[in-house]
């Protein structure tokens, strides 16, 4: 009684204060608008414990309740997500914890290399189901605004290359090289001779795979190896979509050894997801700690400050910085479409737990991306205090292929 008490007065003070066009229905059959139009979510409270989770809501509890069965959502995936948030903006207001999302962490190579397994060694055919066939799981680039995810991830990779000035038989080591793409690119298209890190072992057998059917077992080397441990000296180096795995406190580690791997006319590209708060705090109303725990366990994002002062102090220069997250944003809708789209056919690749976490997090990242919670910078970089000679004067060479 206790919480059907405290339930028919938060209602009354929703419908007050948001009007949200959600229906809550109750274990009995009863039913609450909370706005005065058609409603768009309906949430289904299938017992009076599962009322705790509404009546106090963050982003964390609530992406909790769903992907544990506590709490049933019907409606469009984006109405569903900004319900959500405006639910938890509530629920800060009055007296909710703001989560923050990373939080500093040991990163030895055995955590590094679990969190990685965790989160990308679900299956290839997972993400094949809702990725680009070239399967490339980093943010895509829309030159024009308008092209297909397939199209805007290989524009994507063409704009990292051709802004690191890939010449033909330069060597290129790409640091967390996922299924191959980049480095299958760059060598069947600039000429280059390519070695690509993966700490997934998923990752590494079908990006070896696609290597070998495109006849460049010659020209590109894929292996299951920890950044850190990496020999030789590059041309090139990229880096799409890993750095956030690093850890804050590893961040001097991770560009100093980026710094020792570059030839001295050499350059890097980093290009990674970064918070827009100074604090490292990110993913807003317990968004971020629903990620700690279900998604990726230990990353953590920096400042695009933190990230400029770590790479300057590890001997690097930052000599070109875009801003994605409009890309990103876009990126991680279309995503989420394909996700909905084949969702009958994903729900025979995983169970219903691991379905609802993706489901909600490709939506939910699309949110904060758009909302400006977290960003995408790429950075190019070589070594600090050398003529950046092997660059042309103006940008205009990015943007000419």
């Amino acid at each position: 009684m206790f919480w059907e008490k405290k339930f028919h007065q938060w209602v009354a003070q929703m419908r007050g204060d948001t009007r949200l066009p959600v229906r809550v229905r109750l274990w009995n059959g009863s039913q609450f608008d909370l706005g005065i139009s058609a409603p768009e979510v309906t949430i289904r409270i299938p017992s009076p414990s599962a009322l705790i989770y509404l009546l106090n809501p963050s982003l964390e509890s609530l992406g909790r309740a769903y992907v544990e069965g506590k709490l049933e959502v019907e409606g469009r995936l984006q109405a569903i997500i900004e319900v959500a948030n405006a639910l938890s903006e509530k629920g800060l207001a009055t007296g909710s914890r703001l989560g923050q999302l990373f939080k500093p962490r040991a990163h030895t190579r055995d955590q590094d290399k679990s969190a990685i397994e965790y989160h990308y060694d679900v299956s290839n055919e997972f993400y094949q189901s809702f990725l680009d066939p070239a399967m490339v799981y980093s943010c895509a680039y829309f030159e024009q605004g308008t092209e297909d995810l397939s199209t805007a991830q290989q524009k994507k990779i063409d704009h990292i290359l051709t802004k690191i000035h890939v010449r033909p038989g330069d060597t290129l080591l790409d640091i967390g090289c996922g299924w191959g793409a980049l480095v299958m690119r760059a060598a069947k298209h600039f000429g280059a001779r390519c070695t690509g890190i993966t700490l997934s072992k998923n990752q590494q057998a079908l990006a070896t795979e696609r290597v070998a059917a495109a006849g460049l077992s010659d020209q590109v080397n894929i292996r299951l190896l920890d950044y850190r441990d990496v020999d030789g000296r590059f041309d090139r180096i990229t880096s799409v979509g890993m750095f956030e795995h690093v850890g804050l406190k590893n961040l001097p580690i991770y560009f100093r050894k980026i710094a020792s791997l570059l030839k001295e006319d050499g350059l890097a590209m980093n290009h990674g997801i970064t918070t827009t708060n100074t604090d490292h705090s990110t993913a807003r109303h317990g968004a971020g700690e629903f990620i700690e725990n279900y998604v990726f366990p230990h990353g953590e994002l920096p400042h695009i400050g933190t990230l400029l002062i770590a790479m300057q102090d590890s001997g690097l220069e930052a000599l070109d910085v875009e801003n994605l997250r409009r890309h990103y944003a876009r990126t991680c809708a279309l995503w989420a479409e394909n996700f909905e789209n084949h969702a009958a056919h994903i729900r025979t690749l995983v169970d219903e737990k691991r379905y609802r976490i993706w489901r909600v997090y490709l939506a939910g990242c699309a949110h904060a991306f758009r909302h400006d919670w977290i960003s995408l910078n790429q950075i190019v970089c070589g070594k600090a205090g050398r003529d950046a000679d092997v660059l042309p004067w103006s940008r205009r060479y990015m943007y000419c292929i």
